[in-house]
């Protein structure tokens, strides 16, 4: 089972920016889509290739978003948290599947200046409870837009960002409960002391050129299904949005 995490900062914008071209290079059994930007989706923005499409789009529009487009039929699909204050943006889809649950997620931004810090802590305690009852369940993957880079590693000036959306310590703190609380940073796990490995660069002073980026897209997985596990995999040569895809490889 191959799948693929993609922010495409706005599909309208990737699909004219190879966006299909890209998937079908790729190839993957699952695509998992953040920022989709998107208020009417519709089926012909879905790669050809037997994918079936699930939406879950933010009530304001041209904001936020999630889409998962799979090939393998899920047993279920649900949107969101169940949580009003977090559901009116469109940033969960969780696919039930047999072995597992695969929830794609696009994390709030903590924005400039901070100043939506405070809400950003009560998403984040809120979705990590919201895991944990999923995985007292069966085993799950979490992939998507995280929107914070977690160690010094995953960044390429961590002194100058260390108060800056994406690297404080509060939000830093909160990604290290999520894995203390039973998840397993799979590109990590794979490439412990890999440098320079970045997921999104910034779109001003040729960041990508010169690769000044920040690792923030991630592939998390419960402990017991990293024996399944065979690659978590970062794709920045592929274009199309100031993010690069992402992959996760398991044997079933």
């Amino acid at each position: 089972m191959k799948i693929i995490s993609w922010n495409v900062n706005g599909l309208r914008a990737c699909l004219e920016k190879g966006f299909v071209e890209s998937v079908a290079r790729l190839a993957p059994d699952v695509v998992c889509l953040q920022e989709i930007k998107l208020s009417e989706p519709s089926d012909d923005m879905i790669p050809s290739g037997g994918y079936k499409g699930y939406w879950n789009c933010a009530e304001k529009k041209g904001y936020s978003g999630t889409a998962l487009f799979t090939r393998l039929e899920p047993m279920s699909v649900t949107y969101g948290l169940g949580i009003p204050e977090h559901d009116r943006e469109g940033r969960v889809i969780t696919a039930e599947y047999e072995g597992m649950y695969l929830v794609v997620c696009y994390t709030p931004n903590a924005q400039r200046g901070l100043a939506r810090l405070d809400y950003r802590m009560r998403w984040e305690d809120d979705f990590r409870a919201y895991l944990a009852d999923l995985d007292s369940r069966k085993p799950v993957v979490l992939c998507g837009d995280l929107n914070v880079a977690h160690k010094t590693i995953d960044l390429k000036n961590p002194a100058a960002n260390r108060k800056n959306a994406g690297f404080t310590d509060e939000e830093r703190a909160k990604f290290s409960l999520l894995l203390e609380s039973g998840f397993v940073d799979t590109f990590r796990h794979f490439h412990p002391d890999l440098k320079d490995q970045y997921t999104w660069w910034s779109y001003m002073g040729d960041a990508r050129a010169r690769n000044v980026g920040w690792r923030i897209d991630y592939f998390c997985a419960s402990p017991r299904l990293m024996s399944s596990v065979v690659r978590s995999k970062i794709h920045p040569d592929i274009y199309g949005s100031d993010h690069c895809p992402v992959e996760l490889a398991l044997t079933k």
